[in-house]
C-alpha cells in the first residue's frame, strides 16, 4: 500500500501562516511527477512548530487535496503518548490512510517503555501504522526486536521508516519481522541500498524539488532496471547530499524559495543556511539543472 516515492512534504509558510494555497498547489505537482504518497506534518513539515490546530488543518488540507489518488500517511507522533493518540484519532476521523510515527523523542525511553507508547497508539485506531525510527533526532533507536514485538503483536504496525543509516539494523528487521512487514527508506542517499535488502521505497526529502526522478529510480528498480535505478541514485547524489548541508528541511526549504515553489519561510529555532552553505546548494541546484 504505501510502495514507491512518497514525499515528506513542507509546510509553506507566508507572513507566519500557513500558505494553504501553495500547500495545494505543491501536492498536485507531486501527484503529477508521480509520487506515489504524500506525508504531511513529518520532520520536514515542521511539524514540531505547528501548534495542534495547525497540525489538524495541515492533514485535512493534505487528505482533501489528494482525494483518495495517492495514499495519505499523517505525521501524528509526539512525545506524549496521549497526544500521539488524539492526533492519530483525529487523522483518522479526517480520512487518513495512515499514520507515521516516530519514536518519542527527548524523554529516552526504554525498549519496554517504546513497545508500551506504540502498541497504545495502535490500539487506539484502526489505521494503518508506520514506526519512524530517527535516533539521531530522537534521542532512542527502536531496536529490530522491538519492532517486531511489534509487528507481532499489533496488526495495524505494518512498516517502519528507518532513518538510522544502519543497513545490518535494517537486515535484521527483515529478517525478524513478518514477510509482509514494510521496510521503508527514510534516508534520500540510501533508497537503492534499501531496495536492494528488501525495502518498498522510500519517504523522501529531496522529492519535494525533483518528484519524478525520485519516483523514477523506485519504479525503474521495481522493474528490474537495475542500471536505470543506480545512474538516477548517482545522479540524485550530489543534490540530496545539498539538501542535507544544514538541519532538514532548512535546506530543502531553500532550494524551493530559490526556484520560486514556495517562500523559504522557516518557523524558529529554525533559521536561514549559512551563506557558505546556501552557495553550496545553489551550485548543487544548478549543476542538476534546476536552477
Amino acid at each position: 500500500m504505501f510502495a514507491g516515492s512518497i514525499v515528506a512534504i513542507v509546510t509553506p509558510f507566508e507572513n507566519g501562516k500557513i500558505d494553504e494555497k501553495r500547500f495545494r498547489d505543491l501536492i498536485e505537482l507531486q501527484i503529477k511527477n508521480g509520487s506515489s504518497g504524500v506525508v504531511p506534518c513529518g520532520t520536514t513539515g515542521e511539524s514540531a512548530t505547528l501548534s495542534v490546530e495547525e497540525h489538524q488543518r495541515v492533514i485535512k488540507i493534505a487528505i482533501e487535496q489528494v482525494n483518495k489518488r495517492v495514499p495519505v500517511i499523517a505525521g501524528t507522533g509526539s512525545n506524549s503518548t496521549q497526544e500521539a493518540i488524539t492526533l492519530t484519532r483525529d487523522a483518522a476521523e479526517a480520512g487518513a490512510d495512515g499514520s507515521l510515527q516516530v519514536s518519542p523523542y527527548y524523554n529516552r525511553p526504554t525498549q519496554k517503555g517504546l513497545y508500551e507508547h506504540f502498541k497504545a497508539i495502535a490500539e487506539a485506531v484502526d489505521i494503518p501504522i508506520i514506526l519512524y525510527n530517527i535516533a539521531s533526532r530522537t534521542g532512542v533507536n527502536i531496536e529490530p526486536e522491538t519492532i517486531a514485538r511489534l509487528a507481532a503483536d499489533c496488526k495495524n504496525i505494518v512498516g517502519v521508516k528507518e532513518a538510522s543509516a544502519n543497513l545490518d539494523q535494517m537486515s535484521r528487521i527483515k529478517a525478524l519481522c513478518p514477510k509482509d512487514f514494510q521496510l521503508i527508506s527514510g534516508d534520500d542517499s540510501l533508497t537503492l541500498p534499501i531496495l536492494s535488502i528488501g525495502g518498498i521505497g522510500i519517504i523522501s526529502v529531496v522529492a519535494n524539488i525533483v518528484p519524478k526522478d525520485v519516483a523514477s529510480m523506485v519504479l525503474e528498480f521495481q522493474k528490474g532496471n537495475i542500471k536505470g535505478a543506480q545512474a538516477l541514485h548517482y545522479k540524485l547524489l550530489p543534490l540530496i547530499k545539498a539538501v542535507f548541508l544544514e538541519t532538514n528541511p532548512i535546506p530543502v526549504k531553500t532550494a524551493m524559495g530559490l526556484l520560486g515553489m514556495c517562500e523559504p519561510d522557516l518557523r524558529l529555532p529554525m533559521c536561514p543556511m549559512l551563506p557558505e552553505n546556501l552557495e553550496k546548494l545553489k551550485k548543487a541546484l544548478k549543476d542538476y539543472g534546476l536552477l
